[in-house]
């Protein structure tokens, strides 16, 4: 697959599941909130990660700079 995700937009993905981690360590966010959170965070991290965003691919969306 391509990379379709630019480097801010693949910063502020880790940001956003390096809050959820931690608002579930200090309690904050428990229950089935913290659950739904922690799967969009893991997504996050992978897709940050790898540098592809999936749901961009049908509407060909890309945040990377050419």
């Amino acid at each position: 697959m391509t990379k379709n995700m630019g480097v801010v937009d693949r910063v502020i993905r880790i940001l956003a599941a390096v809050l959820v981690a931690v608002l579930y360590l200090t309690k904050v966010i428990s229950g089935p909130l913290a659950i739904v959170l922690g799967v969009i965070a893991a997504v996050f991290i992978i897709t940050g990660f790898v540098g592809v965003c999936p749901a961009y691919l049908p509407f060909k969306l890309s945040t990377l700079k050419r």
